[in-house]
């Protein structure tokens, strides 16, 4: 299996485990990624724990974890997006990163306010799909795990027979120990060892001659010495089908036994649930008969309510229309109360009479210099015709003399 691992697919109502593994992988991710040191240590937040994201203990924390962390894996893969903080609104972050999921080409079908809690199934699918796109930006990923081969398998077989023969040999010389306390265990002989020194012996007495300088006292003394430290015993050997049709035998009874013991509870329990069952379904008609009245009463009156609401709802409909027309009658109405004050206001008012008598006063001067030019203008008409008759007059006499 290559790169990135697998990615949250299950449905929301998939059981609670399905999340609790996805936050563990997660975190296996994140530790790929050195989130310890670029993301913990750099923004001193705290370190995440196998159930962070999985349950909801404080949604403002996780909210903010949640949008930090995802920053973070943003830049990991590239992308620019500015560290959120605290006092940000939280609809805009979630914008903004569902939008740089988007661009990605990242499928997110889920409203955004399922983000908003910080924890559950839809911040992990986010973060997952995020840790995945990093982990291929970073060359990270996985690999199948190499099968055993036959030789690996029985040399790890051979291993746990000689581990649990071990742990048998120290039982049995527990066992020996605290029957004679005089044997020392260290000194203790097993036939195999026999087996072996005979072999060894054998071979020696093959190979090369054995001479022996002791004398038969010294090996009385030294067989004297050394018989109350020898023990011999006897290994039982594990892999003996007697040996597990004991234990099979030893198991079956106790599970006879258990099995009895539950049965006869599990049978207690199911009488108890019986009789409960029974006096629920026997109260269950008792209320019933005796809420019958009240509930036909009930039913009534709900009846009644519903027409008197009909009514409610026609007659509303005619103080709607009234009310309209109302409104009309009152803007027509204000109008013409508006208009009224601005005449009563205007007739009331007695600067027209103040500009009539300024404008008669103004006339009265026009007209008067107006006869006064009349007067310069007949003056002088007649004096011209005085000049003029006085001129004939004047032209007559000289002609005459002439």
């Amino acid at each position: 299996m290559s790169s990135a691992g697998s990615r949250v697919t299950t449905a929301e109502d998939d059981p609670g485990f399905n999340l609790f593994e996805t936050m563990e992988d997660l975190l296996e991710k994140l530790k790929m990624l050195n989130y310890d040191e670029e993301f913990i240590k750099s923004l001193k937040m705290r370190p995440l724990n196998r159930l962070y994201f999985a349950i909801q203990t404080n949604p403002g924390e996780q909210f903010f974890m949640f949008v930090s962390l995802c920053a973070w894996l943003l830049k990991k893969i590239g992308m620019t997006f500015s560290q959120p903080q605290e006092d940000d609104d939280p609809n805009s972050t979630i914008s903004s990163i569902l939008d740089a999921l988007r661009s990605m080409e990242v499928n997110l079908d889920f409203p955004p306010n399922k983000l908003k809690k910080g924890s559950g199934y839809y911040p992990l699918l986010c973060i997952s799909n995020l840790v995945d796109m990093a982990m291929r930006k970073q060359n990270i990923g996985y690999k199948k795990p190499a099968e055993p081969t036959e030789s690996v398998m029985s040399d790890n077989t051979v291993e746990v027979e000689g581990e649990a023969d071990l742990a048998l040999d120290r039982v049995e010389e527990d066992f020996a120990f605290d029957e004679d306390s005089d044997f020392d265990e260290d000194n203790e002989l097993d036939v195999d060892d026999l087996y072996m020194s005979n072999a060894y012996i054998e071979t020696v007495k093959v190979n090369e001659p054995v001479e022996s300088d002791v004398t038969a006292e010294e090996w009385q003394l030294e067989l004297e010495r050394v018989m109350p430290l020898l023990k011999v015993s006897i290994k039982t050997n594990s892999g003996d089908w007697r040996s597990h049709l004991d234990m099979m035998k030893t198991h079956h009874s106790s599970l006879s036994e258990i099995s009895s013991l539950v049965t006869s509870n599990l049978g207690k329990i199911s009488i108890d649930i019986e009789n409960a069952l029974q006096k629920m379904s026997k109260r269950e008609k008792l209320i019933n008969n005796q809420f019958e009245l009240l509930l036909t009463q009930y039913r009534a009156l709900q009846d009644e309510l519903a027409a008197v609401n009909e009514r409610y709802r026609e007659v509303n409909v005619g103080v709607v229309e009234r009310q309209k027309t109302l409104n009309s009658l009152t803007d027509q109405l204000e109008s013409v109360k508006q208009e009224m004050d601005e005449r009563g206001a205007t007739m009331s008012d007695g600067s027209p009479l103040v500009h009539i008598k300024k404008a008669l006063k103004d006339i009265k001067k026009e007209i008067f210099e107006m006869d006064i030019n009349i007067a310069v203008a007949e003056h002088v008409i007649v004096e011209s015709k005085l000049r003029d008759k006085s001129l004939e007059s004047h032209l007559i006499r000289s002609s005459g003399f002439s």
